[in-house]
């Protein structure tokens, strides 16, 4: 017959709550005792960069190359003088106030102010309601011209590369 152990009843064994003077290890608390230890090598120091300023990751002083090239053309598309100058010339023949224009296209005034100062991004829903309301066409931003259209397999065929999926067959 195999020799197998049985268990034979509870394990006891010694556990220790308490604070155990073992494994532990003493911080020195006063500055004699940090720089004691840092002669006799038992604790090193490092020095954190930007640590105790009240410099951040938000201040603009950390610009790099790429932020600097992004300003360039970060501006929003203005609307034209002549669009401003039909919405306040047809504005006018109406007899109309910006506020009272501004009530009846359900909009703030602000933004029928910001539409005749040519302060406001061009919005073909808002110039909509404009043209319902003062019953005239009013001129719209014309789109920029953009390059002749290819599509992708076309650049891909000029420039000889294959994209995916099996092998012709010939």
């Amino acid at each position: 017959m195999p020799n197998i152990a049985h268990p034979t009843g509870q394990d006891w064994g010694v556990v220790n709550v308490g604070r155990a003077s073992s494994g532990r290890v003493v911080v020195p608390k006063t500055a004699a005792g940090i720089t004691r230890a840092k002669a006799t090598g038992a604790i090193t120091t490092e020095r954190r960069f930007g640590a105790g300023t009240n410099a951040s990751a938000h201040s603009g002083a950390g610009i790099n190359a790429r932020k600097s090239e992004e300003s360039d053309e970060l501006k929003h598309d203005k609307v034209d003088k002549s669009l401003s100058k039909a919405i306040m010339q047809a504005r006018t023949a109406k007899k109309m106030t910006q506020k009272e224009l501004a009530t009846a296209m359900n909009e703030k005034p602000q933004v029928v102010a910001e539409y005749e100062s040519g302060k406001a991004i061009p919005n073909g829903a808002i110039i909509a309601k404009m043209e319902r309301v003062l019953k005239c066409k009013l001129p719209r931003p014309g789109k920029k011209p953009a390059g002749p259209k290819t599509s992708a397999a076309a650049t891909a065929a000029k420039a000889g590369t294959v994209r995916g999926g099996p092998p012709k067959r010939r």
